[in-house]
């Protein structure tokens, strides 16, 4: 099959290589091909983070700019960031709680406001799908869990080509059992806010 491009973009401590390594295993788990590549910046005091993965027929990670089928941003600013990986065709999903970079009060440029992040990437995909990941998976039992809040909303985007089910034994494979059950909880918020505003 053609590679369905991935691009994954945050801060560090947002658990993307976790969120990553378990597409990657669902993958597998589905006999897909799967290549992933990242790319750490300074993870242990928020720095950026990303990811990219091909899931299909492919020998590079590398995703070319304008070829993400799917931006996963974990942060608003990482999203206006890795705009330039996306095309009209491509689906975004958000996480809407800013993270303040740490060097923001040196800057000339303020942090941007929610409503422009969003017309820009509005105006450069098919689908923006913005939530504030991170007061679900408290609702869920754990801020920690916004990252599964995040894949549960990507799992329900459509053409995203892993199963639901396969992802969610793939979580149970690669989670610590006693915080399955609220990222179970977590996934599963995410996936009904994703299919609701589809």
């Amino acid at each position: 099959m053609n590679p369905y491009n991935i691009y994954i973009s945050g801060v560090g401590g947002q658990g993307i290589i976790k969120t990553s390594i378990i597409m990657g295993e669902a993958a597998m788990k589905s006999n897909l091909s799967v290549v992933v590549g990242e790319i750490h910046g300074m993870s242990q005091r928020g720095g950026v983070v990303s990811t990219q993965m091909k899931i299909g027929d492919s020998y590079s990670p590398l995703i070319e700019e304008g070829k993400a089928n799917l931006l996963l941003a974990f942060e608003p600013l990482e999203a206006l960031r890795a705009i330039k990986m996306i095309n009209k065709d491509s689906y975004v999903v958000m996480n809407t709680a800013p993270i303040y970079p740490f060097n923001l009060r040196q800057s000339e440029h303020p942090y941007p406001e929610l409503s422009t992040i969003l017309d820009q990437l509005q105006s450069q995909a098919q689908k923006v799908i913005a939530m504030d990941a991170d007061g679900i998976a408290k609702k869920a039992g754990h801020i920690l869990a916004t990252n599964m809040v995040m894949l549960g909303a990507v799992a329900a985007v459509p053409d995203f080509p892993l199963e639901k089910e396969i992802i969610l034994a793939s979580m149970k494979d690669n989670l610590p059992e006693k915080s399955i059950p609220i990222n179970l909880e977590a996934f599963e918020e995410g996936f009904s806010f994703c299919s609701s505003g589809l």
